[in-house]
């Protein structure tokens, strides 16, 4: 009952899934429209606390540009310098005002807004060294007026930073009306070069301002929509200003229009107070366009949340359904997965004779009935499957066993018969290829314990006495092909017990023989053995092409941990028997690349099958009885 109420939640939580997708986008959608209501109300906050104090700092500044350009212009006259010292307190006053607030809303500002504001604080740290500059006489009064320039340029670059809204038209009508106060702040800086009499290069920058305020006008009127500009056209169209452009043609004529201080400074003013009131008519429009899209919002997601909560409802219906459905299914494959499939392994592993499990599935639709049988059908071949692969693999193991104690039994005769004739012959000539032949038998011996290895079986062959581990590293080399090429450094005079002695020269062999095989035949092969804190080490040492990294780290996991035997697997049957003798008696063998660009291979032989000479007195391997299992 609990598994069936298990897979009827997860047969749910199936359905469920496009559900959880269309709730999530629905939440995203919902997120994302609110975001936007939520921005356009910030609109006003941000034009209180950013925008309204930086446009505040940016006409002190103006005028403190001005006074700064007059008291330079004529030497430091009086009532300039009073005027000037009064401004640069209000221009105090208001960048004070300016930090304050922008402080306050740096944690609800953008990344961009933040930077922006850093790059005005920085330019602002740089208005006591202006005025004092101004007031030692260091400095003309271009410079000085391109250092107040740059300040007033990063906070217009906070205002437009300020102004981006995700309502199009709103930041686009921002972005013309921030263009027209930056109008206003190039009449300023003419204000500020025309002091005085003008200099050459300084009436050509004055040139320069004109032709820009007159575009950033131009261009500005014809883009903003009909209430803001009928703000500016009243300005554009006044005597006042027209008055004003002909003074600029004189002044870039090299005269200087007496009323040009006073009717300059009366158009700054108005436009001004024309950016004051375009401002505020922007912040107004934002508040309801910010309503009706909280409203949308809302709309949406009452609308999408009604549409969740029917798609759950019919989603768990179904799913209850299913689940009812394939409840028997289900009982039916835990059952071959739980019971009966671990059976026939276990009987399969122990040698038992097995029978192939018989499947049931009931089904209550025709539906679910034919997915029933096809599953019982799938599981049915892949038992088949599992208990055939595993008489082969026993069937194999036995021929391979079969196999090798009858070689076994042959190559024994064979070398009692072969020492024999050794022990009678005279003829130098027939004693080597007595000797030839000897070697092999003792080779074929190796491959057919190789064989008994691979089975799963023990080979049999070992020794009761402890036998010096520099001989047993020579038989080891004795047992391989190329063994003219191997050289046996001296050893420490431990031994090794009797009863891995057998196995150990195997392993040994078939990693002496690796090193022939896979190095050039003028090459030597080496090996050293010395004692380790965890025991004895050997070291088998060719001088080959050697291994890449990913090989060596294979190789090195197979012989950690050695797989089944895979016969479609025959390239590296060495290393496989290799893994299989370390494995049975914990020895570590590793591979690593040789400073001669070759492969070591470092076998670890444990403590305790090591015996030092003061334990036990060694017989030698010559004198040792072999016992065999034939």
């Amino acid at each position: 009952m609990g598994r069936s109420r298990t897979i009827r939640v997860k047969i749910v939580g199936l359905l469920l899934v496009p559900l959880v997708s269309m709730i999530t986008l629905w939440g995203v959608i919902v997120a994302v429209t609110a975001g936007e209501s939520l921005e356009l109300r910030s609109y006003k906050e941000r034009w209180t606390n950013l925008r309204q104090p930086a446009g505040q700092l940016i006409g002190e500044l103006q005028r403190e540009r001005l006074t700064s350009a007059r008291l330079v212009a004529h030497r430091h006259v009086a009532a300039d310098q009073a005027d000037a010292y009064e401004q640069r307190a209000r221009t105090d006053a208001a960048r004070d005002l300016f930090r304050r607030l922008s402080d306050r809303s740096r944690g609800s500002t953008t990344e961009a807004v933040r930077r922006q504001i850093d790059a005005v604080s920085t330019q602002l740290s740089r208005l006591e060294a202006i005025r004092a500059e101004v007031d030692a006489g260091l400095s003309p009064r271009l410079p000085v007026v391109e250092a107040y320039n740059a300040i007033s340029d990063a906070l217009f670059g906070l205002q437009r930073n300020v102004a981006l809204i995700d309502d199009i038209p709103i930041y686009e009508q921002s972005r013309l009306v921030i263009n027209l106060g930056y109008a206003k702040e190039l009449l300023t800086r003419e204000q500020a070069i025309a002091v005085g009499d003008p200099a050459a290069e300084e009436r050509k920058l004055f040139t320069q301002l004109v032709g820009n305020r007159r575009f950033l006008i131009d261009q500005a009127l014809a883009e903003l929509d009909a209430p803001l500009r009928e703000i500016q056209v009243g300005i554009i169209t006044s005597p006042a200003y027209q008055r004003l452009r002909i003074m600029e043609e004189q002044i870039i004529a090299g005269r200087a229009p007496a009323d040009w201080p006073s009717t300059s400074t009366a158009l700054a003013n108005a436009i001004q107070n024309a950016q004051n009131e375009a401002s505020v008519m922007l912040t107004e429009r934002a508040e309801p366009v910010a309503d009706a899209v909280l409203v949308r919002a809302l709309v949406l997601a009452g609308t999408g949340l009604l549409v969740v909560v029917v798609s759950i409802g019919i989603s768990l219906r179904m799913g209850n359904r299913l689940s009812r459905e394939l409840a028997g299914l289900r009982q039916a494959a835990l059952d071959v997965a739980e019971n009966r499939l671990p059976l026939v392994v276990r009987k399969l592993r122990q040698g038992e004779e097995v029978e192939v499990p018989e499947l049931t599935v009931p089904g209550r639709t025709a539906e679910i009935a034919d997915v029933g049988k096809a599953f019982a059908t799938v599981q049915q071949t892949a038992v088949e499957a599992a208990v055939g692969e595993a008489k082969l693999r026993a069937g194999v193991g036995q021929v391979f066993r079969n196999l090798a104690r009858r070689s076994q039994a042959l190559l024994h005769r064979q070398r009692i018969q072969l020492d024999g004739m050794q022990r009678t012959a005279t003829d130098p000539q027939a004693l080597d290829d007595l000797f030839r032949l000897d070697h092999l038998t003792t080779r074929m011996r190796r491959h057919a314990e190789g064989l008994i290895i691979l089975s799963g079986a023990a080979p049999g062959r070992g020794w009761r006495k402890p036998v010096p581990l520099h001989d047993v590293v020579r038989g080891a080399s004795a047992e391989v092909e190329d063994y003219p090429r191997v050289t046996v450094s001296p050893m420490p005079a431990h031994s090794l017990a009797g009863p891995v002695v057998g196995d150990v020269i195997h392993l040994i062999a078939e990693l002496i023989e690796n090193a022939t095989v896979f190095s050039p035949p003028h090459t030597t092969v080496t090996v050293r053995g010395e004692l380790a804190a965890h025991g004895f080490v050997v070291e088998v040492e060719d001088r080959g092409l050697g291994l890449g990294e990913e090989e060596l780290a294979e190789l090195n996991e197979r012989l950690a941990n050695p797989p089944e035997f895979d016969l479609a697997d025959s390239e590296r049957l060495g290393l496989f028997v290799v893994a299989r003798l370390a494995a049975r008696h914990d020895i570590r063998v590793t591979l690593r690349g040789s400073p001669y660009g070759g492969t070591t291979a470092i076998v670890l032989i444990p403590a305790e099958l090591v015996v030092s000479p003061e334990e036990q007195e060694p017989e030698p391997v010559r004198k040792m009885r072999v016992v065999t299992s034939e």
